[in-house]
Parts: structure tokens; sequence; C-alpha cells
């Protein structure tokens, strides 16, 4: 596995960054080639999707994967040759395994014919070389019902503190059973939910200039900790729900208070596509703090793509002129509420407050080490145990730190 450490400042992206798709073709300049797209799948995506497909003619073939399943198509997808896909949609942690196996091609030569509009903070570097093209920012912020909490006699929420005490008065006053809900569900949901928490602490995943863990210590005591005092005010069946869930309880009416994806907060704010009374009362904020710290506690994030390294010269160039085309200016002029765009001349819509607020409040970038995908992997499964009361936070910390220690090991991470 090849080790690589990935030069970018996502908070940089975010604070730097500050129509729907019609059917008709549009003129890429594109003459031939295969545009072969794997992305995740929400509406900004889709967005950008049915942009890049515009480009397609009788020379230009454009297909897309839209899945939620993609990081684990990714590796196995691109690394047969030639590549299944020519363009990976990827972000901060699902290009690294790409960059770790050496399935992406640098974009240097791409981007001094084709990326004039590229904003310079778009370029995504690794050793010097551009291996990446970032459109959007994203993080996990609040989402808050301000009539509920107005009944209650509340103010807005600012800590996790501030949270919990906000779920008890609600929940004592008959204002709704279960006034929180998080993305609990045991794997990838989890750990973020932790990793998230535990950067608010101020605490750091790895011991400085190493691989090796740092998390079992009071600061992840402290994030387990405030992770379980909110399933009191959540449903029993909690650690079903990951993001798309917990937006959909939101949307449903069964929550008052998320912290919830930005990419999925357009359809939330959107009286078209949410009752109008949970629409209309729903307030986007930066990601609470916890234990007296200034930081939201929220990973930054961004989203871009990159092209296949075991595929030809002229896919290559065709994939990423329409992703290119996909990503223009215009796009996000013309979507503001889809995104948080960190594309040029983009000026920010009601959507981007929360991803914004927790940017300029300082949150970190989620970490792009080639060996945190391991930790994330061991966080996710090895905390459900204790999630669910089956053992202690002790116990699960250790568990984390034993199977992480392992597969860092074989990886070559850790002697």
């Amino acid at each position: 596995m090849r080790k690589s450490t990935l030069f970018a400042s996502t908070a940089a992206l975010l604070v730097a960054g500050l129509v729907a798709a019609q059917p008709a073709r549009a003129d890429c300049g594109i003459e031939k080639g295969s545009v072969r797209i794997l992305s995740n799948d929400f509406e900004a995506l889709r967005l950008v999707g049915a942009e890049a497909e515009k480009c397609a003619s009788a020379t230009v073939k454009v297909s897309m994967n839209q899945t939620t399943e993609h990081k684990n198509l990714q590796v196995p997808a691109l690394k047969i040759n030639p590549a299944e896909y020519t363009v990976a949609v990827i972000a901060n942690n699902s290009i690294v395994p790409l960059l770790n196996e050496g399935l992406l091609r640098p974009l240097d030569d791409l981007v001094a014919k084709y990326g004039q509009d590229l904003q310079p903070t778009q370029l995504i570097k690794l050793d010097g070389k551009v291996m990446a093209i970032a459109f959007m920012g994203n993080s996990q912020h609040l989402f808050f019902r301000k009539d509920i909490l107005e009944k209650a006699g509340l103010q807005p929420p600012k800590s996790y503190e501030d949270v919990l005490a906000a779920a008890k008065v609600i929940k004592e006053k008959g204002l709704m059973e279960y006034p929180l809900a998080a993305s609990d569900k045991a794997g990838w949901d989890l750990a973020a939910e932790f990793v998230n928490m535990y950067l608010g602490y101020g605490g750091e995943l790895f011991a400085p200039g190493s691989a090796a863990a740092a998390i079992n210590n009071e600061k992840g005591l402290a994030t387990l900790a405030t992770m379980k005092a909110m399933t009191e005010y959540m449903n029993p069946d909690y650690m079903t729900y990951n993001a798309d869930e917990i937006i959909k309880v939101y949307v449903a009416g069964k929550a008052a208070i998320v912290n919830g994806w930005g990419s999925l907060a357009s359809g939330v704010i959107d009286p078209a596509k949410t009752p109008a009374e949970i629409a209309n009362n729903t307030v986007l904020a930066a990601a609470p703090t916890v234990g007296g710290g200034s930081t939201p506690a929220g990973a930054l994030w961004w989203d871009g793509f990159s092209i296949a390294r075991n595929i030809s010269d002229e896919d290559a160039e065709a994939s990423f002129r329409a992703m290119v085309y996909a990503i223009r200016p215009e796009v996000g002029q013309q979507n503001p509420n889809l995104a948080t765009w960190l594309t040029k001349d983009y000026k920010p819509g009601p959507v981007a407050v929360g991803v914004l607020e927790t940017a300029t409040g300082g949150a970190k970038p989620y970490p792009m080490m080639p060996y945190m995908g391991l930790l994330h992997s061991a966080l996710g499964s090895e905390l459900a145990e204790f999630m669910q009361g089956r053992e202690s936070a002790e116990e699960a910390l250790k568990d984390v730190e034993a199977s992480y220690s392992a597969a860092a090991r074989e990886g070559g991470f850790l002697k």
C-alpha cells in the first residue's frame, strides 16, 4: 500500500470559496471519448451529474453510477485496466484509499489546458501535484426547530450541553417524546459521530508524528459519555439511524434538534419538499461546541472529483472537460441553495449558513492521513457494544485501539 500525505486545508477551501439542469446538449468542446462517472447520491451531485451528461454527443459517451455504496465500489472498479469508471467523485476520506493504491492520475496538465475557471483553493495537491478538484464544501451542523424551542421557552443551542438541556425541557413539557436524533448506526456513521465530538473536545486522533491511535484517554471517555447521554432523548432504535435517516426523522416532525449534513439541508428548508411548518421553522447553525470548548464539534469536508489512472489519455481528457463543465461557476451561481459551492463568484445562500458558520468557527478538517480510514473502521465497529450498553467506555476504547493497531501493523503503518 502506498503511503501518502494529502496537503490541503479544508477550512481554507470553505472560507475562500466564500437552474436546475436542462436536457439540452451543451458544447463542451470534447471531440470524442468515454466519460464514466462514479459518485455518491444526493441532490447537489445529481445536478453535477446532469450537467456532465449535457456533454454527451454522437462521439462522446457519458454514463453515471450514483450510489451511496460508491466508497465500496471505487477501489476495485478503478483497479482493473481499463478502469470501469473514468471519474471518481470523492471527498476528504474517500480519496485516500485511491491515492494509497495509486489509482488516480495527476491533473496538472489538464488544469493548465482546461482549468481557467478553477480557483487555486479548488486544487487538491499531493506532493505538489494536483490530484483532485474540489467543488463543494460540507460538514455536519445543527438543524433545529425554532418553533419548538420557543414553545419550550428556550434559546437556540450553542453547545452539546445546551442541546441536552433543551431536550430535557422539550420532553418534560410533552412537546416531543424523542427530541434528538443522531447518526449512530454502527459503521461509518457511528465513527463519524465520535470523530466530530472528539475533535470538539480538542482531542488528537493520533500521537504526534506517528500513526499510533491517541483516542484512549479522558477526552475519548468524555466523547463517549456525551454521545451516550444524548441517547436518553432518542428513539430506542437510535442505532438503526444513519445520516439520511435522521433527516427523514426530522422532516417527519419526530425530532427537534439534529446534527445533519449541510449537503442535505436544501430539501429540509424548502417548503415544496418538506412540510411548511417544519421547513419555515428550521434554523441552520454551526455544529455545537462541547465541554466548554470554543471549536465546533464537526469535521470539515470537501467534495470533488479525480480522474482514474487506468484509462486512455483520450478518455481522461474527455472526463476532465466534462466535469469542469459540470462544475462551471454558473452552476453554483444559479443554484446557490443547493450546496456550499467552492467555485468562482459563488454567493452563499441560506443552505450554506451551517457549513460556513462551522468553518469560520474554527472546526478542523476531517483527517486525510492514509491510515485514518483504518481508525474510522475500528471506531465504527468497536463502539457499537458501548452504545448498546453492553460494554464500558473504557473497554470500548481499548477495543478500538487494539483493532486499529492490528490493522495499522498489517498495513505497514505501525511496527
